[in-house]
């Protein structure tokens, strides 16, 4: 059974990330784990019905409706949320469980704070799994 790690934040919903897992449901058997790390909401978009001050309340809610998603799928799906350091978080993920693959969400260059951090390439080099990097807009 293939185990996926989905790590995103304001990418979740997304078009491009919801073709990434469309496409890993229809390869065959395989679980989702979504991990959204907590980041400070001073960069974000804050859902409906949010407070901006509160980063885990967001991330929370991030977390609840893709996970709704991916259960209307048919996947089988569970997560967390994380540290609000991206690779902290992906660490201490791994670290709990064994994966196959990570997909790795981000907004567009000159959006995205992980790609000013060069956390795609971090996370290639730091951890012996393919990653599969997915720019997306907002959708949350």
């Amino acid at each position: 059974m293939r185990r996926v790690l989905i790590v995103a934040n304001q990418t979740l919903g997304g078009p491009e990330l919801q073709r990434e897992i469309a496409e890993r449901i229809e390869a065959g058997p395989c679980e989702f784990w979504v991990l959204v790390p907590a980041t400070p909401i001073t960069d974000q978009i804050v859902p409906q019905g949010l407070e901006p001050q509160d980063g885990t309340a967001v991330a929370e809610r991030r977390l609840a409706l893709e996970l709704e998603r991916l259960r209307e799928l048919g996947a089988t799906a569970a997560g967390e949320i994380g540290d609000p350091d991206p690779l902290e978080a992906i660490h201490e993920t791994l670290a709990a469980g064994e994966f196959t693959e990570i997909v790795l969400a981000t907004l567009p260059q000159g959006m995205s704070r992980w790609l000013r951090q060069d956390l795609v390439h971090r996370v290639e080099r730091k951890f012996p799994l393919p990653v599969t990097h997915v720019v997306s807009g907002t959708k949350t």
